[in-house]
Formats: structure tokens, sequence, C-alpha cells
């Protein structure tokens, strides 16, 4: 069990992670492909990457077992930024960073010269590391990256909505098993026993589609604290889920364009939000612009499609603002 201490600093300082994290994907991606797979989609995905992928999988697999430890340099806090800006940091790792957490993958088990080489830090090897994973990453993430960025981004939502309205204390709440809020420490399903202390440096949390079967921590203590967790594949709405604007809405705002705003449960696109409320995808976006000028929406565009999600103000009016007498 992982037992992560806070006080009341690290709960002001407990936040989300904004954007999937490439580089943890990428190794988490690892694990499950030495996994046995029942679900066909991922038993799909496993043959794919294994027929494709051959070259970088052999450099790979050996700094990434399926249990147990495996290399903290590997997954850099830089990565939030982009995978471009995770392996640079990755490139840069000091040597002795290096020789360190590879010479504690090798209690586990003996390695090959390879991986005993990536631990002397010669630029030639950690540029064809750097190869790998990005060669990896095309043939593993890059026909799904799509289908990731909307599960994390979904459950991110949820998360950090909860957090807005109801305090770090009542998100910690939503992990369900794996993951137990017993004030003031956070229990985790974790392979071995093991004490995380805050100590007013807050937590990262990191939702991730590829950690399946328990959170994920870094082991060097002196890093930023760092949780991994697995996101849900199917998000319920807020807790408590906000009641309905009902007449009043509508009255206020149109019978339309109050559809639209209750419709926007977690994020979605502007197809998805004209699916939702029966209208041509024009009509909503014409109707979430006059939300977003308003102050009850917020977009953000990702490539071809714009992301809508509710914003405090909106989330408010749907909870309060507009309550029929007696609700």
């Amino acid at each position: 069990m992982l037992r992560i201490h806070f006080t009341a600093g690290d709960l002001v300082r407990t936040r989300v992670a904004d954007n999937p994290d490439p580089l943890w994907e990428s190794v988490l991606s690892l694990h499950q492909l030495q996994e046995r797979q029942s679900d066909p989609v991922m038993v799909r995905w496993q043959r794919h990457v294994i027929s494709n992928g051959r070259a970088p999988l052999r450099l790979l697999l050996p700094l990434v077992p399926a249990r147990g430890y495996f290399p903290d340099f590997l997954t850099p806090a830089e990565s939030a930024e982009g995978f471009e800006a995770g392996l640079d940091a990755l490139l840069s790792t000091p040597r002795t960073q290096l020789c360190g957490q590879v010479a504690q993958l090798a209690q586990d088990k003996p390695l090959d010269a390879w991986a005993r080489s990536v631990a002397e830090g010669r630029s030639p090897v950690l540029h064809r590391l750097g190869d790998a994973l990005r060669a990896y990453r095309h043939h593993a993430l890059g026909g799904i990256w799509q289908r990731i960025r909307a599960r994390i981004e979904a459950d991110r939502a949820w998360r950090s909505r909860t957090q807005c309205f109801g305090g770090t204390d009542a998100m910690l709440r939503t992990f369900g098993p794996g993951l137990r809020w017993r004030p003031p420490v956070l229990e985790a399903d974790y392979p071995v026993e093991t004490d995380m202390r805050l100590e007013g440096r807050g937590l990262l949390l990191i939702p991730s589609y590829f950690c399946h079967r328990a959170p994920v921590a870094l082991a060097d203590p002196s890093l930023p604290p760092t949780l991994v967790y697995p996101a849900r594949a199917v998000v319920p709405g807020p807790t408590p889920p906000p009641p309905s604007g009902g007449p009043r809405l509508a009255r206020l705002l149109g019978h339309t364009r109050a559809a639209v705003l209750e419709s926007l449960d977690g994020e979605c696109t502007t197809s998805e939000l004209a699916r939702r409320v029966g209208v041509s995808v024009s009509s909503a976006s014409e109707h979430a612009a006059v939300l977003r000028n308003a102050g009850l929406v917020s977009s953000n565009r990702l490539r071809n499609s714009v992301h809508h999600s509710l914003t405090p103000v909106g989330f408010a009016l749907l909870g309060a603002g507009v309550r029929e007498p007696g609700v």
C-alpha cells in the first residue's frame, strides 16, 4: 500500500494535470503490451504494435519490465509540455541519475548490454533511446491519441469541476476503491509498502489511459510528488449533480440555448453538442458563442475541433441560480 500524507498546504497545492502526458502514456502502454488482454480492442492494439514496432521494442522493453520498478528518468515532469519537451529533458538526464536508476532496475533482474549502456549516459546511446521512444510512440499511440485525449480530458474535467465546487477534499473522494481518502492520508493500492510525505509540495494527479491496475508514483522521493491513476472510461456527472434549471432557465436564455447549457456534462465538441441538443452544427456553434460571450461556457480549439465546457459561472447557474421555489 502507498500512503500519501497531506498537510493543509498540500490540499491547496494539489491539482489534476491539464493534458495527457505522452511519456507516461508511452511507458504505461509498454506495461499493457506485456499483459494478457481480454478486451478485443486492446488485443488488436497489441498485435498492431508488436507487428509494426519490433525495432523500438527491443530497446524499450528491457527498461520497462511488465512488473515492478522502471526508471524515473523515462517520465520527466517536462513531458507535461509535450512529447518533444519531455524527450529533451530525458536526454539531458545527469549521468549520476542514469547510473543510480539503472542500477536499481538491475536489482530485480539481470540487464542486457543495451540497458547497461544507458547508465553510461553517452550521447549516441541516449539519442538511440530517444529515437526508439519516438518510433514507438508513432506505432503505439499515433492512431489512438484522440481516444486517449478524450478519455483523459473527460476525467480531468470531472475531477477539476468537483474540486472547484467542493474543494480538494471532495475531489479526493471521487477515485473509488483503488484510491481511498482517509484524511489526512490518501491510500493507494500498491505493490510495496511505502509512505509519501508531501510536506507542503502538493500532489500532481495525472489521469492515464494505459494505467489499468493500480496507481503509479515516482520512486525517487526528491522528485515532485506525482501520482498517475486510471482515467475513468465512463465518467459520471459532478458530485452532487446540479439540478436542471427548468422553466426559469428556458425563460432566461431561450429553450434551445438552455438545452445547450444543460447538455454540457464534461467537455464535448460542437458536433457532439449539436447531436445532444438536436440542432445543426452551425446552430450549436452559434449558441455556444453567445453563452461563451456571457461567461457561461469556455471553448478551446484542439486541432480540427472545438471543445466546450461549463465555466464556474455556468455551472453555478445550472446548480443554484435559477432553481424553482422549494427545489
